[in-house]
C-alpha cells in the first residue's frame, strides 16, 4: 500500500495544532467542494483524499497511531495486541525463540502483520489454538458543512464516506460543531468483530442575514428617515419567508424590536422556536434638492 502524506495533503506540518488542521481543512474544503467544481474529476478526487486525511488527523488517537504506523493507522491496536500475545507465545511455547513454530498457514493476520513481524505469515497454529481475535474496526471522524438555512429545516442528506454511501436525517435546530454519532458506521471489525462508529460534526459558517445566539436570530432591516419620524411599514427577512412590521413614529436609530416565535427552531423539540431581534437602521437622505433642503431648513427653526 503506497504511503499517503496526509499533512501534505492538507497543507501542514507534523507540529500542527489541532486548531490549525481545522482551519486547514475548511479553507480547502470551500475551494474543492463538488458543488464548486461540477464535472471536475481531479477535484473531486482531492476533496475525497482531504476527507480522509481530515477524518485521521483531527482525531487525536488517531493521528497519534498515524504518526506512528503511515499509512497502517488503523491496524495500530491489532498490531500492540498482537505483539502482547507474540511475546506470551513465545514464552509459553519456546522460551523467548521462535524455533519449531508453524508459521506456514496463517489464521485471519493481514499482509500488515506479516510485515510487521518478518515472517511469512502470522502466529499460525498451535497445540495451545490460534492467537487470533475478534477487533472493533476504527471509529470514523467526518465533518459536515450546512448553511444556516439547512440547518433549521428537517431534512435527508447523503454523503460519502471511504467509499461508502451514507444516508442520514439531520433534525432542525443543529448547531455549528455539534457532533453526532452512528453506531456501526465505521470503518469494518477485525475478524468478525464490529464495525466502528461514524462520528459527524456539522459545521454552520457565519450567515450574511442573521446572527445566530442559541434558538434566537438577530437581523438588521434598514428604514427612511420618513419612516422613521412619521411611523409605517417595513417588510423583514425571516427564515422562512418575510412579515410585514409596522415602525412607530418617532422610531429611533439602533432600536431593537422582537418578533416572537421567529427564530431558530429548538433542536428535537417539534413547533418551538427561538424569536427573531430586529434591529432598525436609519438611513439619512442623499442628493437632496435645494427646494428638500429649505424644507429641513423650515423644519429646523420652526
Amino acid at each position: 500500500m503506497a504511503y499517503i502524506d496526509y499533512y501534505k495533503i492538507l497543507g501542514v506540518d507534523k507540529s500542527a495544532t489541532q486548531d490549525d488542521i481545522k482551519k486547514a481543512y475548511r479553507k480547502l474544503a470551500r475551494k474543492l467542494h463538488p458543488d464548486l467544481n461540477p464535472d471536475d474529476k481531479e477535484a473531486e478526487k482531492k476533496f475525497k483524499e482531504l476527507n480522509e486525511a481530515n477524518e485521521v488527523l483531527s482525531n487525536p488517537e488517531n493521528r497519534a497511531k498515524y504518526d506512528k504506523y503511515g499509512e497502517n493507522w488503523k491496524h495500530g491496536e491489532e498490531y500492540e495486541k498482537a505483539q502482547q500475545q507474540q511475546r506470551q507465545y513465545q514464552q509459553q511455547n519456546y522460551g523467548g525463540g521462535f524455533s519449531g513454530a508453524d508459521f506456514g498457514e496463517g489464521e485471519g493476520f493481514s499482509d500488515f502483520f506479516q510485515n510487521m513481524f518478518g515472517g511469512s505469515g502470522g502466529f499460525g497454529r498451535s497445540s495451545r489454538g490460534s492467537a487470533s481475535g475478534k477487533f472493533k474496526g476504527q471509529d470514523v471522524q467526518a465533518e459536515l458543512n450546512l448553511n444556516l438555512r439547512d440547518a433549521a429545516k428537517t431534512h435527508p442528506q447523503t454523503f460519502e464516506i471511504n467509499g461508502k454511501k451514507v444516508r442520514i436525517t439531520i433534525p432542525a435546530g443543529v448547531y455549528d460543531g455539534q457532533q453526532i454519532k452512528l453506531k456501526g458506521h465505521g470503518n469494518p471489525g477485525v475478524n468478525g468483530g464490529p464495525n466502528g462508529d461514524l462520528y459527524i460534526t456539522f459545521n454552520i459558517p457565519v450567515d450574511p442575514n442573521f446572527e445566530r445566539i442559541g434558538d434566537d436570530l438577530k437581523t438588521k432591516v434598514a428604514i427612511d428617515l420618513y419612516t422613521a419620524v412619521l411611523g409605517g411599514d417595513v417588510k423583514v427577512n425571516t427564515l422562512d419567508g418575510s412579515v410585514n412590521l409596522k415602525v412607530k413614529p418617532e422610531t429611533q436609530n439602533g432600536i431593537t424590536v422582537r418578533l416572537k416565535g421567529k427564530g431558530f427552531p429548538v433542536y428535537k423539540k417539534e413547533g418551538e422556536h427561538g424569536d427573531l431581534f430586529v434591529t432598525y437602521e436609519v438611513k439619512l437622505p442623499t442628493n437632496l434638492t435645494e427646494k428638500q433642503k429649505e424644507l429641513f431648513e423650515q423644519l429646523k427653526n420652526s
